[in-house]
C-alpha cells in the first residue's frame, strides 16, 4: 500500500513538472518548442547511476570512486537542464517567462527522479523492478 501511494505521488509530481514545460513551449504569447530539447536531459539523468550500480554491486563500501564519478556525470546533467533554457533566454531564442516555466519544472522533474531513488532504489523489501 505504502508503495502503490509513492508511485501515485511521483507520477502525480512527474505531470505537474511536464505541464510547466509544456507551458512554457505551448502557450500562445510564447509557442517555441526549442525547450522541449530538456527532455533528453531527463532520460540521461538516470544513466550514470544505473551503470555505477551495475559496476560496483558491493553495498557494504561507503563511497567508490565509480559512484562518485556517477554523481558527477548526473550532476552535470542536472545543471545542464537547469543552462539550457536560461541560455536560450539570454539568446532571445525564448522569452523570459518560458524560461521560467521551463525552469521550475525542471526542478519538479528532478525532484520526482531523486524520490523515485529514495523510495524504490533501496533493494529491500520492495524495489523498483517489482513494477
Amino acid at each position: 500500500a505504502c508503495a502503490v501511494a509513492a508511485l501515485v505521488g511521483l507520477s502525480f509530481s512527474g505531470a505537474i513538472g511536464l505541464t510547466f514545460l509544456m507551458l512554457g513551449c505551448a502557450l500562445e504569447y510564447y509557442g517555441v518548442y526549442w525547450p522541449l530539447f530538456v527532455l533528453i536531459f531527463y532520460f540521461i539523468c538516470p544513466i550514470p547511476h544505473f551503470i555505477a550500480k551495475r559496476v560496483s554491486d558491493d553495498s557494504d563500501a561507503a563511497s567508490s570512486a565509480c559512484r562518485e564519478l556517477a554523481y558527477f556525470f548526473t550532476t552535470g546533467i542536472v545543471v545542464s537542464a537547469f543552462g539550457l533554457p536560461i541560455i536560450l533566454a539570454r539568446v532571445e531564442a525564448i522569452k523570459w517567462g518560458a524560461c521560467g516555466l521551463v525552469l521550475a519544472g525542471n526542478a519538479v522533474i528532478f525532484l520526482t527522479i531523486l524520490g523515485f531513488f529514495l523510495v524504490f532504489g533501496r533493494g529491500d523489501d520492495f524495489s523498483w523492478e517489482q513494477w
